[in-house]
């Protein structure tokens, strides 16, 4: 008679192999973030390395010159390129039964059953917690870098390995409604006053054909802008978000899109992102992948972990920007 056990391990581990695609979406596209890198293929899989490392173009070649007939021309070499690193941060759940439970589900649909409320559990748990990842500061423990590193409402800070307060290249925008980027006084965020604080920053953030094209928004800040645009509104026709469940108005040519801080979106923000320099990079043998069937010498019970290896980059802080009180 084949054992609770292994039939409970069976089933878990055959959803795993058989469906790892869709395993891996039901972590990412609960998030609105993920979901748009994903969107737009700035998820990328990679085999290996010790650090992650993100090029970054960073300076203009300065031997540009208007030259006439025998004018000499410049060929000295422009150092305009560099690199971020990186760290990998790992995250894990668990599919776990104790032997008590397999015994007590013994019967064929009983352990179906368990097996996939565990699995349905244990992703659950583990979009919650990415999500609340993606949007951190990174400084919990193997956390990755969210919003609040790489666009930070300082602008500044240590990300890739790059001290932004020496290579100011590196800084994101910062709009403080108490300090303007326009200048003047202090602008207290509210319906009459939310496009008077966004558009400055939009400005500053577009550079010829580069703009933010997403707009994250937590419910206050999405809801000063909404009702700003009184009978003006325009939602988005964007199927995929529609179906995913996201709140998605238009600004200019970014889509503005509302999270909860239960998501762990902080309060009274908006991030303005340019996704062509963000991407989520994972290991290809650790994107939510099973790890054989562990089970402890001195307990009577079943663990399978699901494994994650990844972080948030950017290769381009300065034309990201983040609006905040």
């Amino acid at each position: 008679m084949t054992s609770p056990n292994s039939t409970f391990t069976e089933i878990v581990t055959t959803t795993l192999r058989r469906h790892p695609r869709a395993i891996a979406d039901n972590v990412s596209e609960h998030n609105a973030l993920l979901r748009r890198l994903g969107q737009r293929k700035r998820t990328e899989k990679v085999d290996g390395g010790y650090e992650i490392v993100e090029p970054l173009d960073y300076a203009e070649n300065s031997t540009y010159q208007r030259y006439s007939g025998y004018d000499t021309l410049n060929v000295q070499a422009s150092d305009v390129l560099s690199a971020a690193k990186f760290d990998w941060k790992q995250a894990a759940v668990h599919v776990t039964a104790s032997g008590r439970e397999l015994r007590q589900n013994s019967g064929k649909n009983q352990i179906v059953n368990l097996a996939k409320a565990r699995m349905t559990n244990a992703m659950r748990t583990a979009r919650n917690n990415m999500a609340a990842d993606v949007y951190s500061d990174g400084s919990a423990s193997n956390q990755v870098n969210g919003l609040q590193a790489l666009v930070a409402d300082a602008g500044t800070g240590t990300v890739g390995g790059i001290v932004s307060s020496t290579y100011t290249f590196w800084k994101n925008i910062v709009q403080s409604a108490a300090s303007p980027l326009q200048g003047g006084g202090s602008i207290t965020p509210a319906k009459g006053t939310i496009q008077s604080l966004m558009l400055p920053l939009w400005l500053a953030l577009t550079r010829g054909s580069d703009a933010p094209d997403l707009i994250m928004a937590d419910d206050t800040y999405f809801t000063y802008y909404e009702e700003s645009l009184t009978d003006l509104k325009r939602y988005t026709d964007n199927q995929e978000k529609a179906q995913g469940g996201f709140i998605t108005l238009k600004y200019k040519t970014a889509d503005v899109v509302y999270d909860s801080s239960a998501s762990g979106m902080p309060d009274a923000h908006m991030y303005f992102l340019n996704t062509d320099f963000l991407k989520m990079v994972v290991h290809q043998d650790a994107d939510w992948a099973e790890v054989p069937e562990m089970r402890a010498i001195n307990q009577d019970a079943v663990v399978i972990p699901i494994i994650w290896q990844g972080n948030l980059v950017t290769s381009n802080r300065s034309l990201q920007g983040v609006l905040k009180a």
